[in-house]
């Protein structure tokens, strides 16, 4: 018994193909939001189990659709984070902080 959850599009589809009948509704603005939460954090708990690039595909899929959903542009936040790797640095040097004096 799978717990309600948001799916890709052609899931319904590739179920029926198996013979099955999925059960399935279409979400509210505010169900949508908060299930768009939830997958995003189910992909991000797959990819530090797993680490590879499939699940990182899995996260940016989710991150492509809550641009869309909040109507942020990709493009600027793609902007904001060269902003901040200019201003504060990436994580390319590995730098762990241990403490501040």
């Amino acid at each position: 018994m799978i717990n309600s959850k948001l799916v890709r599009d052609k899931i319904p589809e590739i179920i029926r193909k198996k013979g099955l009948v999925p059960v399935i509704h279409i979400a509210t603005d505010e169900e949508y939001w908060q299930k768009l939460k939830e997958k995003l954090q189910e992909e991000i708990s797959e990819f530090i189990k797993d680490s590879n690039e499939e699940e990182l595909a899995d996260i940016l899929e989710v991150v492509y659709a809550v641009c869309d959903y909040k109507r942020f542009d990709i493009k600027e936040i793609e902007k904001l984070r060269k902003k901040k790797a200019r201003e504060r640095g990436a994580f390319s040097g590995r730098i762990i902080l241990d403490e501040t004096k």
